[in-house]
C-alpha cells in the first residue's frame, strides 16, 4: 500500500512539475481575428458563468451590445456589471432565460424581438450536464430539452430577425463525447433507460445533427451555423458529478480555462471566410472530424422532424 501511494504521489509531483508544458499543449487554438462588432447585435445563453461568460465579455470588447440571457438573473446582473467595467462597453444586458421550459423561452423570445430590429450572432452556449434523471416543465428528459430542444426553439424563433440581418450567424455549443452519442428515437426520452453520461452524449450528438441540418436549410439565406467543441474545460457544468467535480480539481492545472474555452466559439462567431464551412464541426479553431453517426442525413433530418412535433412547431 505504501509503495503505490508513494508511486502515486510521484506521478502526480511529475505531473505538477510539467503541468506548464502540458497546459501549453492542451490549450487548443486562439481566434486570431480582429473583427470589430460596433452595431452588431449578440445573444449568449448561459453567458452568466464560464465560457458564455468569457465569449459575452470579448465579444463586448469588441463593441458589440450583448444580450446575456440566462435562468438566474442575479447572477447574470453580477457577470453583466463585471464585464461593462471591463471591457467599458454599458451595452451589455440581461434577460431571464430558462431553456428548460419553454414558456420561458418563448418569453424571452418575444420580449426580445419587441426590443432589438436586429441579431447578427447567436450563440446557443447553456447546458446542463450529468444530471439525474429529470423532466423539463414541459415533460422532456432534463439533457435533451435544455441542450437540444430548448436551442432548438430558441433558434427557430430568432431566425427570421438573423435572416434580417444577413450576414449572420448562429454558433451551437456540442462536445467531443458526441462520438459516443446515440439518437434513441425509441427511447428519446430516456424512459425505458436512462444513464445519465449517455443522456449527455446523446444531447451533445443532437447539437451537431440540429447544425448540420440547418445549415442545409439556411442555404442561401446569408445565415451559416457551426457547432462547437470547446475543449475540457474548468466549469460549473461538472456539478452534478462529485467524481467529476473531484477530477476536475485534481486536474485543474492540465485543464483549459474558460478564456481558453470560449476560443472556439469566438472563432466560429467571428472568422472570416467561414462561410463554406456551414454545418461543421469546430474544435481548438479549426474543422475536425465528426463521429458517423453525426453525418448521417437521414437521423439529421428526422431528430428535426421529431424535435418539431415534440415542441409543436412547423419548421420548413
Amino acid at each position: 500500500m505504501l509503495v503505490v501511494l508513494g508511486l502515486l504521489t510521484s506521478f502526480l509531483s511529475f505531473l505538477y512539475v510539467t503541468a506548464p508544458s502540458i497546459r501549453k499543449f492542451f490549450a487548443g487554438g486562439v481566434c486570431r481575428t480582429n473583427v470589430q462588432l460596433s452595431g452588431k447585435v449578440v445573444v449568449i445563453t448561459g453567458a452568466n458563468t464560464g465560457i458564455g461568460k468569457e465569449t459575452a465579455r470579448e465579444l463586448s470588447r469588441r463593441g458589440a451590445r450583448v444580450y446575456i440571457a440566462c435562468r438566474d438573473v442575479l447572477k447574470g446582473e453580477s457577470a453583466a456589471s463585471e464585464i461593462r467595467a471591463d471591457t467599458k462597453n454599458s451595452q451589455v444586458l440581461v434577460r431571464k432565460l430558462d431553456l428548460s421550459d419553454t414558456k420561458s423561452i418563448r418569453a424571452f423570445a418575444e420580449g426580445f424581438l419587441a426590443e432589438e430590429k436586429q441579431l447578427h450572432i447567436l450563440i446557443n452556449n447553456a447546458g446542463v450536464m450529468l444530471c439525474p434523471y429529470s423532466k423539463t416543465a414541459d415533460g422532456f428528459e432534463t439533457h435533451l430539452g435544455v441542450n437540444h430542444l430548448g436551442h432548438f426553439l430558441l433558434t427557430r424563433l430568432l431566425l427570421e430577425r438573423l435572416k434580417e440581418s444577413a450576414p449572420a450567424r448562429v454558433v451551437t455549443l456540442s462536445s467531443v463525447v458526441h462520438h459516443a452519442g446515440k439518437i434513441r428515437f425509441h427511447d428519446l426520452q430516456g424512459e425505458k433507460y436512462y444513464n445519465r453520461g449517455f443522456a449527455y452524449c446523446h444531447s451533445k450528438l443532437a447539437n451537431v445533427l440540429f447544425t448540420r441540418e440547418l445549415a442545409k436549410r439556411l442555404k442561401g439565406t446569408g445565415v451559416t451555423t457551426y457547432a462547437v467543441h470547446p475543449g475540457i474545460v474548468r466549469s460549473e457544468l461538472v456539478r452534478h458529478s462529485f467524481l467529476l467535480c473531484l477530477l476536475w480539481r485534481l486536474f485543474s492545472p492540465f485543464l483549459k480555462t474558460t478564456w481558453e474555452g470560449a476560443q472556439t466559439s469566438l472563432h466560429c462567431a467571428l472568422a472570416e471566410g467561414l462561410e463554406p464551412l456551414s454545418g461543421k464541426y469546430f474544435s481548438d479553431c479549426k474543422k475536425t472530424w465528426v463521429s458517423p453517426r453525426a453525418r448521417n442525413n437521414k437521423t439529421a433530418e428526422r431528430l428535426w422532424n421529431v424535435s418539431c412535433e415534440l415542441l409543436g412547431i412547423q419548421w420548413e
